[in-house]
């Protein structure tokens, strides 16, 4: 399988400030490139990088690890959740906040003239939706019905899912602009389904983190849901954010996805197929070509 996407990973991240610790502070070059030229030797193409404003995004890093691995990047402009938002969520309004990521969008970041692929990862914490992310969330709506840009959200341990839904149909934004990222977290079948019936994508992107949620449960699902006719509404990943889960430093590293998860999928009863849509057509059809 060729042209392949991982629909959401980070280039970049600097969550050491909040979390206390320099693991989650992604800045090893010559390791990132190491890892996406593996990458692309089993057939990656294109990472869709959800690193928001205020979560470490560094354009000229994430462009030159691009440059010399050979994979591209698509880029997110957005705002992550709390207490990982910048002061300007808090001070400046949804119309202010929607402004700065249409001009990502269509004059670029960071200085440069690369503009934003997509909106992303704006988040959701635990137990409910807080006023400076509901903010972040209309903020997001708005610069989507100005560029047409795709959203990602995060939602943290898969939950909140109906609640973002709710959102974006106040907006009247189109669910199958959508992405809600970590449902596999969730570990609630139902809840998957769900979610899906609304018309939203939902991204099985935390592969590998079986501390969280084990693979088999992963691949049983994504089995499943494709055999219920929801594989158009499926993408995959791997969304690694610490330099522990680097192959070079020990982790299972970013090739894990193609190398170990496929093959467990398949064996759970995912045909070919259905991974052709999850991790080359469905992210083709939401960011972009």
């Amino acid at each position: 399988m060729d042209q392949i996407y991982y629909a959401h990973e980070h280039v970049t991240i600097d969550l050491s400030g909040v979390k206390n610790t320099l693991d989650c502070r992604l800045d090893e070059f010559e390791k990132t490139v190491e890892e996406f030229r593996a990458l692309h030797d089993r057939g990656v193409r294109t990472i869709i990088d959800q690193t928001a404003r205020g979560m470490g995004r560094n354009i000229p890093y994430a462009q030159a690890v691009g440059e010399a691995s050979g994979v591209r990047i698509f880029h997110a402009t957005g705002f992550y959740k709390a207490p990982f938002l910048p002061e300007e969520c808090y001070t400046r309004s949804e119309r202010e906040l929607a402004d700065l990521m249409i001009a990502d969008l269509t004059v670029g970041m960071e200085g440069t003239s690369i503009r934003a692929n997509h909106i992303g990862e704006i988040g959701t914490g635990s137990g409910s939706i807080k006023p400076e992310e509901q903010k972040v969330f209309a903020a997001a709506c708005l610069a989507h019905h100005e560029t047409g840009a795709a959203i990602c959200t995060h939602c943290t341990l898969g939950a909140l899912g109906l609640e973002q839904i709710a959102i974006f149909r106040q907006f009247n934004v189109p669910l199958e602009r959508v992405v809600l990222s970590h449902i596999d977290l969730s570990g609630d079948y139902d809840y998957m389904l769900a979610l899906l019936d609304q018309g939203v994508n939902i991204a099985f992107d935390t592969v590998g983190k079986e501390n969280y949620m084990p693979d088999f449960n992963r691949a049983k699902w994504l089995a499943n849901l494709c055999r219920a006719g929801y594989v158009n509404q499926i993408l995959l990943s791997m969304d690694i954010t610490r330099r522990s889960q680097y192959r070079q430093n020990g982790g299972l590293g970013y090739a894990y996805l193609v190398d170990g998860f496929l093959p467990m999928a398949v064996e759970a009863g995912c045909k070919t197929e259905w991974i052709d849509w999850m991790l080359r057509q469905n992210p083709a059809r939401i960011y972009g070509e």
